[in-house]
């Protein structure tokens, strides 16, 4: 188990390292930084200055090492525009967009679970098709589009809820929360929904084809022999066994959902991470750029390492054909 531990973990620094080369390299060959923070009046002895602030008259190779040297200290770079830890900026972006995650991740279990369970136990009747069309509206619709439309019904037409923002928050051991005002759930209703939409579609269909198959299984035949209600079948039996697939494949999908939010955070200027890394794009602010990717390959790596161990306790083959190879 040890030695299956430690071949992961040198797998996932590998996928480290290489990523950050791949990352760092194609940030800092796109575009002059320098032409955005620069006054086009300034004469060439204020952009020598600027320019080696920046540190961009060295190598990239040595920009690189250099970048590489000072991440093993916890400094992923300075921002340009902001004149801040990259890190630091990022960082306090992030708890802005795990609440929009999770409450994205929580809309997609207890909406499409039951919409799928629905359907799986119903597939011929009219309103079980229409949730599976409307499943596949869910895959097939640009997500900025639908983020555009709800604002247009809700906001505009409608007035129900706030467009942008993140409303009123309170802090809880230090972390800023909106889910716990009412000012801050009806700003974070809309765009977690429209963040949530693949994440429901994939949930629907999940349980729909795991509740087809678990219907006809001996334990769901014998509960029924047994006189037991359709109610409890479904929620002690069925449902039980449906949701290990579900909860693993969402599990995988978080590091997607926190990765995907900046369409999301964009067009409802929700304050998280992926609206700063629009606006550092914008702004050509490199720092921030390769901080913010990093994070997220970090979240991934984390992520599937995490999964490949639980596999391997769960299923000692996982290790023992790993260990073949």
């Amino acid at each position: 188990m040890s030695v299956f531990i430690i071949r992961r973990l040198l797998q996932s620094v590998i996928v480290v390292a290489v990523m950050s080369l791949i990352v760092f390299v194609g940030v800092n060959v796109v575009g002059d930084p320098v032409d955005m923070l620069i006054n086009p009046e300034a004469d060439q002895a204020e952009i020598a200055r600027v320019i080696r602030d920046l540190g961009l008259d060295r190598p990239l190779h040595e920009q690189y090492l250099f970048f590489v040297k000072n991440a093993f200290q916890g400094d992923l770079g300075k921002s340009f525009i902001f004149g801040e830890s990259a890190l630091k900026l990022i960082v306090q972006r992030i708890p802005a967009t795990f609440e929009l995650a999770l409450t994205a991740l929580v809309m997609a279990v207890f909406i499409g679970v039951p919409f799928g369970v629905y359907a799986g136990m119903r597939p011929n009747a009219l309103s079980s098709r229409t949730i599976m069309a409307g499943s596949i509206l869910g895959f097939s619709l640009p997500t900025f589009w639908v983020g555009l439309m709800m604002i247009m019904v809700f906001a505009v037409m409608l007035g129900w809820l706030p467009s942008t923002g993140r409303g009123d928050t309170v802090a809880v051991f230090g972390v800023e929360l909106s889910f716990l005002t009412a000012d801050g759930l009806s700003h974070l209703l809309m765009p977690a929904l429209n963040l949530a939409l693949l994440k429901i579609s994939l949930v629907i269909r999940l349980a729909r084809a795991g509740t087809r198959e678990a219907m006809h299984q001996d334990y769901v035949k014998f509960a029924r022999a047994k006189g037991l209600t359709e109610t409890r079948v479904i929620m002690v039996h069925v449902l039980k066994n449906i949701m290990i697939p579900v909860v693993t494949v969402l599990g995988l999908e978080f590091g997607s959902l926190i990765a995907f939010s900046v369409v999301t955070e964009t067009v409802f200027a929700w304050p998280g991470m992926g609206k700063l890394l629009i606006d550092s794009l914008h702004n050509l602010d490199r720092p921030i750029i390769v901080a913010y990717l990093m994070i997220i390959v970090l979240v991934f790596v984390i992520i599937n390492l995490l999964v490949d161990v639980l596999y391997s306790v769960l299923d000692p083959r996982v290790r023992l054909k790993d260990a073949g190879q």
